[in-house]
Order: structure tokens, then sequence, then C-alpha cells
């Protein structure tokens, strides 16, 4: 029995040094949960922050969103009041080259031809008495003439 006695001697002995060596080890875990503890605390705050930070962009999201729609509805309502604007200034485009081109050609046809000596000036004429007869006088290309430079004096003025 004494080898009995011994032998249990021994195991409870391997068993206090064992559970001496785990002592520090235990000790050790229980501060890093202690930290855990109290991070966990300051990790939920920081999740709570950032589910307010998420929804408040999220709805932030929504409000640019309906703005953008807005501006692109605005746009869009502008851009269609302005087509039959671009279409008449086409137009008045046009019919103003067509203009310009019977003008130069009328111009053209006035001026004396170069290396020509101009016609010789002829005798003054009485004044008419009328309008019309004013009118009769002149030329067609005279009348043009005078027509666009009227209007082209007109536009200066202002």
């Amino acid at each position: 029995m004494m080898s009995f006695s011994w032998l249990e001697w021994g195991l409870q002995l391997l068993l206090l040094v064992l559970l001496g060596a785990a002592i520090p080890f235990a000790v050790r875990l229980e501060r890093g949960l202690r930290e855990l503890r109290k991070d966990r605390g300051a990790l939920e705050t920081s999740a709570k922050g950032l589910s307010d930070a998420a929804a408040a962009a999220e709805s932030a999201m929504v409000r640019l969103r309906a703005t953008a729609e807005l501006a692109a509805r605005q746009v869009q309502e502008r851009v269609s009041a302005a087509e039959p604007l671009r279409d008449d200034l086409r137009f008045l485009i046009e019919r103003a080259e067509n203009l310009a081109d019977r003008l130069e050609s009328t111009v053209r046809a006035g001026r004396p031809f170069a290396g020509q000596e101009p016609p010789a000036p002829t005798p003054a004429r009485p004044a008419p008495q009328t309008a019309g007869e004013t009118d009769a006088l002149r030329s067609q290309a005279e009348r043009d003439l005078l027509r666009a430079l009227s209007v082209g004096l007109g536009k200066g003025a202002r």
C-alpha cells in the first residue's frame, strides 16, 4: 500500500505543478476578456453610429435622386421649348442667306467691272414731283439696296 500512496502523492504533485503553470495563463485570459468587454461597448456604439450614418446616406441618396430627376425634367422641358425656336432661327438664317446672296449679286451687277472706267456721270435729273414718280425712277436694284441698308442701319442703332 505504500507504493500506492507514493504514486498518489506524485500524481497530486504533478497536478499541483500543472495548475501553478496554468494560473498565469488564466490571469492573462481574464485580462483579455475584460478588455473585450470594454471594447464590446465601444464596438456596439460604433456599430450603431455606422448604422445611423448608413441610414442618413441612404436618405440623402433618395433626395439627390429626386432632385436629379426634377432637374432632368426641367432641362427636357426647356429643350422641348427651345426646339421650335431653333427651327425658326434655322429658317430665318436660310432666308437671310438667300437675301444676302441676292443683295451681293445686285451690288456686283451695279458696280463697274474692274479695269473699266466708271460710266460718265449722268446729268442731274430734276427732282420728281410725287412719291410715285420717285419709285418709277429708281430701279429694283436700288430699292433692294436701300431696303437692305435701312434694315442694316436699324440693327446697328440698337
